[in-house]
């Protein structure tokens, strides 16, 4: 799956980083587990490869609502469909298995951003939606404004207003 183009020049621009946790709960105030957002392609795809861990196995499968929609067929949320879902954010604190994904089944070009989310029903994960669009989800939580890249000044090498 391609990523959406804005995507692309966030990473590119180095502006695709985590905001702060005050502004990822006044994003997604349901969300309760703190995040490292996935800085680089390679980061991303790795972190998406435990995706695979449960769709194919019945009991991962039903506790974190993950399937193939290719063997399972097409799914709608709390189910997530792991063909058609890409990481951008995971866990800070190593075990909480929770992730904000890419869920193409959406829009290919700018897909929804959805959740995981333990805390409705303890135990069982279901995913929810964050936002209807990444391009949203970007802007919600402040990725789109005019700003010197961090760590430079505006005007010296590498600090360009993006």
């Amino acid at each position: 799956m391609p990523l959406p183009g804005l995507l692309i020049d966030l990473l590119a621009a180095g502006r695709w980083r985590h905001p702060g946790d005050d502004v990822v709960r006044e994003v997604i105030p349901w969300f309760e587990s703190p995040l490292v957002f996935l800085t680089s392609v390679g980061q991303m795809s790795w972190e998406s490869q435990s995706l695979d861990l449960f769709a194919d196995e019945s009991q991962g499968s039903e506790l974190f609502r993950e399937v193939r929609g290719s063997v399972a067929g097409a799914v709608e949320l709390p189910w997530l469909d792991v063909e058609l879902a890409f990481f951008v954010a995971v866990n800070r604190v190593p075990g909480d298995d929770v992730a904000i994904a890419l869920d193409y089944r959406s829009d290919p070009s700018d897909p929804r951003v959805v959740a995981s989310e333990f805390w409705t029903q303890p135990g069982r994960c279901a995913w929810r939606i964050v936002a209807p669009a990444f391009s949203a989800f970007a802007g919600a939580l402040g990725l789109l404004a005019e700003r010197p890249v961090a760590g430079f000044p505006a005007g010296e090498a590498g600090g360009k207003v993006v």
